[in-house]
Formats: structure tokens, C-alpha cells, sequence
């Protein structure tokens, strides 16, 4: 097996398409590097990193948030298993956050979310004198993660 990949190559065992392959390298996320005659070719581990990279999105982990990390790995070297079980501990924290901030969104679509909405008269939540105007713009509770005053 060759050591070194072409473009199309890893697109092609990746199931990545070149042009988003052109935008994780763009970003920093993954490296190539050109021979004599100007073709771009990546080490094989870089399956490994778009694997990774790919697994991250699947779950909603934002692209900066994913280079971040990997550019946080010593040389910024293909993560190990290791590596891979940190990152993925770190970010499942992460994702039990949004996990928790989707249910709450689910379970009150129906209801007022505390954004001093047409419902004044039968709100749970009611925004009375538009006290949370200081707190900033939007449904404060919602998106704060806090409990509305029972």
C-alpha cells in the first residue's frame, strides 16, 4: 500500500468530496504537501483526521471547535486512540449540554418561553415591567439554560 495518498484517493476511501477535503486543508485541518511535480498528496493518516473530523460534525461539534482540538495534539499529529477518547469525553459534556437545551426547547414549544410574548395574561413565566430587559435581548430563560420564577 502506497504511504502517500492523491486527493481523489482520499475522497474516494474517505467518501469525502475533493472540494471539502480543499476546505478542511483551507482550514487548517488537515495537511498535504506537494511533490516535484506539484501534485498534492497526504500522508495516510489522514484518513484517520477526516474520519474524525467527519464524526465531530455528525454530532453538532462546530468546525473551529474540532480544529481547536486538533491543532492542540503535540507536531498536531493524527490523534491516537487515546486522543480520540479525551476529545470524545470532552465533547460528549458538551453535547449532554445541548442534549438537555434541545428537550427544554421541545418540551415549551407550546409554551411561552419567556420572551414577553402575546400570552401576558397566562404566562407561567410572565416578563412583568419587562424586568429582564436588562438581561439582554431574546427569551432569556430559554437560552440562559435558568428555570423560570414558579
Amino acid at each position: 500500500m502506497p504511504r502517500e495518498l492523491s486527493v481523489g484517493e482520499v475522497a474516494q476511501r474517505s467518501g469525502v468530496p475533493v472540494s471539502t477535503l480543499h476546505f478542511y486543508e483551507s482550514r487548517g485541518l488537515i495537511r498535504s504537501h506537494r511533490t516535484k511535480g506539484n501534485q498534492r498528496r497526504f500522508d495516510r493518516d489522514v484518513l484517520r483526521r477526516v474520519s474524525i473530523i467527519r464524526v465531530a460534525q455528525e454530532v453538532g461539534i462546530p468546525l473551529a471547535e474540532i480544529g481547536a482540538a486538533l491543532a492542540a495534539l503535540p507536531d498536531a499529529r493524527t490523534p491516537t486512540r487515546d486522543d480520540w477518547i479525551a476529545l470524545s469525553q470532552r465533547w460528549a459534556a458538551d453535547l449532554d449540554r445541548r442534549i438537555a437545551q434541545l428537550q427544554k426547547l421541545r418540551d415549551g414549544l407550546g409554551d411561552c418561553i419567556g420572551c414577553g410574548c402575546l400570552s401576558l395574561e397566562s404566562c407561567p413565566i410572565r416578563n412583568g415591567d419587562d424586568r429582564l430587559a436588562n438581561e439582554g435581548p431574546g427569551p432569556r430563560w430559554l437560552l440562559a439554560g435558568g428555570s423560570a420564577p414558579g
